[in-house]
């Protein structure tokens, strides 16, 4: 799909224009560093699904150190990209956490190296409606729990890890790229282990939004931020996790 005919097929979905170009930016992102499960397919999928696209989110409480959003039937892409802006703004200090009643929110490394590019050393994860099964079989328990965490670099770019639990994507499933059978956790032998973590994920995201799905974002100014710079300069030129 061009970026045209994503974008305008976007505005076709009812979306405002400011919300078209966030959500364009997304998926564009996605599909320029090869995330396609992501990228503009999703526009795709959107199109199959049940939309208010005049729906705004809404920060229902703030605490000291924690803000808890309500989506109000706006997309995931869209309340993270709220609580990014917010945040990058606004420095927290020396921390705070962030939960979400989201959903969907796209490649979690978008949003963090949004925080990383403003000097936030940031941590989030976001639950999905059942896709992984136990590694010994059965039906699907848990979510793949994507987990992704965002290293800021004042020398230069930032470090992005953003893990999936499976051992194929979601998104892959539904642009064809995977068939459903391969969605398990990952590691093989080792299988258990993504699975725990999925678990543990999505019992932290449940603790703070109950039923359904959300996000937990956990966003400080480092105290110390040469860890990325040095990484770098040690890893001699060698792809490391975010690299285009």
């Amino acid at each position: 799909m061009q970026p045209e005919e994503a974008w305008s097929r976007l505005a076709a979905l009812g979306f405002g224009g400011d919300d078209v170009e966030t959500l364009f930016a997304h998926f564009d992102d996605a599909e320029r560093r090869g995330k396609l499960g992501h990228g503009h397919a999703r526009i795709e999928w959107l199109e199959t699904q049940e939309l208010d696209p005049v729906a705004t989110p809404v920060k229902a409480s703030a605490l000291p150190g924690f803000d808890f959003w309500k989506s109000r039937g706006s997309l995931g892409y869209l309340v993270l990209a709220e609580i990014c802006a917010e945040l990058a703004e606004a420095e927290p200090w020396p921390v705070r956490v962030v939960a979400a009643d989201a959903f969907p929110t796209g490649h979690l490394g978008y949003w963090v190296r949004w925080l990383a590019d403003a000097g936030l050393v940031a941590a989030l994860t976001a639950s999905s409606p059942a896709r992984l099964p136990h590694p010994d079989g059965g039906e699907p328990l848990v979510g793949t729990t994507p987990l992704a965490i965002g290293l800021p670099n004042p020398a230069g770019e930032p470090i992005v890890v953003d893990v999936s639990m499976g051992a194929v994507t979601y998104g892959d499933v539904i642009r064809g790229a995977a068939r459903p059978e391969e969605l398990v956790p990952f590691g093989g032998e080792q299988a258990y282990k993504a699975f725990a973590l999925a678990v543990g994920l999505e019992g932290l995201i449940s603790s703070f939004v109950g039923d359904g799905y959300g996000i937990v974002l956990v966003a400080a100014k480092p105290e110390f931020d040469g860890f990325a710079a040095e990484l770098r300069e040690r890893a001699a030129g060698l792809r490391l996790p975010g690299d285009s």
